[in-house]
């Protein structure tokens, strides 16, 4: 059985049921640097084959990107209106109706989310033909989007004054976790500083944006059949993010995702020695013991600041939301427990 420690915290959370036989491999009592670094690994080491013969990757296409609703059509990412007569912004469109060439009014072609002009790679490279990063889109969209970096934005899809482009509440959180897998998979060139225009407040490796969208719209039925068809039939690998978009928030911090192994409660979070409460905080956190020195790190293992008044048996959380390490000294000895601030 697997328990999630780190940096001596003590995480009474029973992941078995829920974790795939795929992640056999991944120790998650390690930090995040390092269960990073093994989901690296493991995603590159257990690929079926590669795709790079193009038909096969639009046969693949028509099979996980099918519309649950309706066999015979594709979802096409960024997409929200079938009924307004504009094909340009079609949600659903005819599996047979894909385009591969250009110049494709009301037809579809492959979106590379992460554009392949930024990531220097080719249609016949692994992250060319990676279908864990490539959808189904309408090809005058795909063209309008080009490779605009992601930014901020509400409702359906569309180019921001900057030049960002916001993919749609229906797909950021799909974008989000795309990149996250292409930056495992491809950790040395495909980074998702080239393609998200945020703030970095939470890890200096992923904008925020990602982060954020990942919490906020979780895996939805399509995006975990498409990830399952990946792994059974394509690939042989899987993306960890839609899994269990809570690796995210381990690997990278910032807002409590989606925990699909194992809902993480108060109880989750404290010691054996000791109780710290309220945990998940809005802003500070109580303890009943005295001790005489306490330590605030971010995720990063990266000391914050110091607790200087130890007398009133609280401490204050940094302003931003995310998780953090408070280190608790006594006499020399000291005990790490994890809190999130919402």
């Amino acid at each position: 059985m697997k328990k999630l420690f780190s940096l001596g915290l003590m995480l009474c959370i029973n992941l078995t049921a829920q974790i795939p036989t795929y992640y056999n491999s991944i120790d998650f009592t390690q930090a995040p640097a390092s269960v990073k670094a093994q989901l690296e690994n493991l995603v590159r080491e257990t690929q079926l084959y590669n795709l790079t013969y193009t038909p096969q990757v639009w046969y693949a296409l028509k099979d996980i990107d099918l519309d649950p609703d309706n066999a015979e059509d594709v979802l096409l990412i960024y997409g929200y209106n079938d009924s307004d007569n504009q094909h340009f912004n079609d949600r659903t469109r005819d599996k047979d109706l894909s385009c591969h060439t250009t110049n494709c009014p009301g037809l579809w072609n492959r979106e590379h989310v992460y554009p392949r002009s930024i990531g220097g790679f080719d249609y016949q490279s692994w992250p060319g033909t990676d279908i864990h990063a490539l959808r189904a889109c309408d090809a005058d969209f795909n063209e309008f989007r080009g490779n605009s970096p992601f930014g901020p934005g509400s409702g359906n899809a569309e180019m921001m004054l900057n030049s960002r482009f916001y993919p749609g509440d229906e797909w950021k959180g799909d974008v989000a976790r795309m990149i996250m897998y292409m930056y495992i998979r491809y950790p040395s060139s495909l980074l998702p500083n080239y393609v998200g225009d945020s703030p970095h407040t939470y890890h200096q490796d992923m904008p925020d944006i990602f982060l954020e969208w990942n919490a906020e719209d979780p895996p939805a039925e399509f995006e975990i059949r498409r990830n399952n068809l990946i792994a059974q039939d394509y690939q042989g690998n899987r993306n960890p993010f839609i899994d269990n978009p809570f690796l995210a928030t381990y690997i990278w911090g910032g807002p409590m995702a989606t925990n699909t192994w194992e809902s993480l409660g108060v109880e989750d979070f404290q010691t054996k020695e000791f109780q710290v409460y309220p945990n998940p905080t809005q802003d500070y956190i109580s303890y009943q013991e005295e001790f005489d020195q306490i330590l605030i790190y971010n995720f990063q293992g990266q000391l914050l600041f110091e607790d200087k008044d130890l007398s009133d048996y609280k401490t204050n959380l940094p302003q931003n939301s995310g998780l953090y390490f408070v280190k608790f000294c006594n006499q020399g000895e000291c005990h790490s427990v994890k809190v999130y601030k919402k």
